[in-house]
């Protein structure tokens, strides 16, 4: 469902998910009322008032900049509300100050300080993901997958940085035909195949799943290297031909 509610420390938010851009956004005002126990809608709506008014003094575009969506009120009626995805929300989070806040606030705090020592030590992230995954039940071998298909979209990436692909929309453009070339669906078809919205396609793979993406990938690399094609056009037609180049070599069935 689009606009189901979901709970906050046993409190509803009204939520949103936007499947064009992939994101759930947060009604503001109903996170505002948890976060500093007010008693009413209006008390809400009020703090948000003054707190909007100071972040915009402050220069804070991330919060101030907040989208609005039409959301069921209490009375039963649609009304325009402030909403953020999850990025505007932890920064609005960060400037409250409530002792139902603080919990976020070291969670956040942390997080910062591991993706710091990440940056400084690489190893450390596959080990954290290696315990991530180990405690949400998945097996070794698929985690020995799963860090290996990392690896490769990495040498992959790299190879299309070199051939002046830009990160973001482009290398979405090109991992969308190569997912097509393999798997007969693009990413956005693949995830609603699989009944996903924010969660992460490659996570939900199988390991065989995941050795042919890592084939369909290591191979477009490669043949990049070879062809070095000039644009993204080219780029494309690489990723669309990778699928017919992998049956010749008797890759895929």
């Amino acid at each position: 469902m689009k606009n189901k509610i979901q709970l906050f420390q046993k409190q509803s938010v009204r939520t949103h998910w936007d499947e064009e851009q992939e994101k759930w956004f947060f009604s503001i005002v109903d996170v505002i009322a948890i976060l500093t126990q007010q008693k009413d809608y209006q008390g809400a709506r009020n703090y948000w008032k003054v707190l909007k008014h100071r972040l915009v003094k402050e220069g804070n575009e991330t919060v101030t900049n907040c989208n609005r969506l039409k959301m069921i009120a209490k009375d039963g009626k649609k009304r325009m509300t402030d909403v953020a995805d999850t990025q505007q929300l932890l920064r609005l989070i960060q400037s409250v100050p409530s002792h139902r806040a603080e919990p976020f606030k070291i969670w956040l705090a942390k997080v910062g300080a591991q993706r710091i020592d990440e940056i400084e030590d690489p190893e450390l992230s596959f080990e954290r993901a290696m315990e991530t995954y180990l405690a949400k039940g998945y097996s070794r071998e698929w985690i020995n997958q799963r860090l290996k298909s990392i690896e490769v979209r990495k040498e992959l990436t790299d190879e299309w940085q070199e051939r002046g692909m830009k990160q973001g929309l482009e290398y979405a453009i090109l991992t969308n035909e190569l997912t097509q070339a393999w798997a007969g669906k693009n990413v956005k078809e693949y995830k609603k195949y699989k009944g996903l919205k924010k969660e992460n396609l490659r996570d939900n793979m199988s390991n065989l799943e995941l050795v042919l993406n890592m084939l369909a990938e290591a191979s477009t690399a490669e043949i990049s290297k070879e062809k070095i094609p000039k644009g993204l056009e080219e780029n494309k037609d690489i990723a669309r031909k990778v699928r017919t180049i992998c049956i010749i070599n008797g890759f895929f069935p």
